[in-house]
């Protein structure tokens, strides 16, 4: 009989134990927005890695909040480079070397949330993703955030409204739309617009409703213009996952992913409704004014961005006109 000598079983537990660490998988997932704040971006990305670190495949997902691992803009190339493997981007962040990616932040393509669902099955958003998978990445969970119009001084429903108002938007695309409708435009980052609407550099506004509140743009505003069933404003933030990242894993890894990012999805969903009604509440708290736009106002703006953003959209970017005329053709 061989007698175990227990140092020798201490040693070889613990060879055991380095082996299993060391072939345990470890993927970074970084995005801008604020960490453990309750931030629903963030949240989403914080699902992701819980579900897989649970579903014991061998991968570890670590998540680099607000921006602390790769800048905003640059969570794009990072993805692409392998500096990071997931990300929750807003993608028109990317248009500067994916210009059609602009088409994910442009007024009117998308009217609330219902149809942000049907366009995530649609031709247009295929389009998109096949742009997307050509660059090296893959989308992982849609995701998209509903934005709405402030006024200082009166409520903005109809682009008569927009006339002689010093705008501060949030995009080429909608600023182009505003200055099409009268308006002369403020060129300042999303942390100066509170200041903005102090001082009178600026009496209206165009933002996601979760900025809304978070920059306290209720105690500036006179009204405000919710997304409704008939917004505007509306941003494409997935949660994407470098190609060659996701390649690297076993079926039963994919599996874990995937399904991982469903549940993330799931919850975005709703979180994102919940943005806009939280919006709500604390501006009917500030007696700040709510209105939305009818069906036919919204109708007036997007004659206004035929005309100006999407008619620079058409003629400047490959495809284009297609994307545009793919994403409107979605009931």
């Amino acid at each position: 009989m061989i007698k175990v000598v227990p140092a020798l079983v201490a040693a070889l537990a613990l060879v055991a134990t380095s082996t299993a660490a060391s072939s345990q998988i470890v993927l970074k997932a970084s995005h801008q927005f604020p960490g453990g704040k309750g931030d629903a971006r963030d949240e989403m990305v914080q699902i992701l890695a819980r579900e897989v670190n649970a579903a014991n495949v061998g991968i570890e997902i670590k998540v680099f909040p607000g921006a602390s691992l790769v800048k905003a803009q640059e969570q794009w190339r990072a993805m692409q480079r392998g500096q990071i493997d997931i990300s929750s981007f807003p993608l028109d962040y990317a248009s500067g070397s994916e210009p059609q990616f602009g088409a994910t932040l442009m007024p009117g393509l998308v009217k609330n949330h219902d149809h942000a669902r049907r366009i995530n099955t649609s031709p247009f958003m295929a389009d998109i993703k096949a742009i997307i998978n050509k660059a090296g990445v893959i989308v992982l969970a849609d995701a998209w955030l509903a934005g709405a119009f402030g006024g200082k001084d009166k409520c903005i429903v109809a682009p008569d409204d927009a006339k002689g108002l010093k705008v501060r938007s949030a995009g080429a695309t909608f600023s182009e739309m505003w200055a099409g409708a009268g308006a002369s435009i403020v060129s300042i980052p999303s942390n100066e617009v509170y200041n903005a609407l102090q001082t009178g550099v600026a009496n209206g506004t165009d933002t996601s409703t979760g900025s809304f509140n978070s920059f306290r743009l209720y105690e500036q505003l006179k009204c405000v213009t919710a997304p409704g069933d008939n917004a505007l404003w509306f941003m494409y933030e997935p949660l994407l996952m470098s190609k060659a990242s996701f390649d690297k894993l076993n079926d039963a890894q994919k599996k874990a992913i995937m399904a991982a990012a469903k549940k993330a999805e799931d919850y975005f969903a709703g979180e994102s409704k919940k943005l806009d009604e939280k919006m709500v509440a604390s501006f009917k708290k500030a007696n700040v004014e709510i209105v939305t736009m009818t069906s036919a106002q919204a109708d007036e703006w997007r004659k206004i961005a035929e005309k100006t953003s999407y008619k620079t959209f058409s003629e400047k970017v490959p495809g284009g006109k297609a994307l545009i005329d793919k994403a409107l053709a979605v009931k």
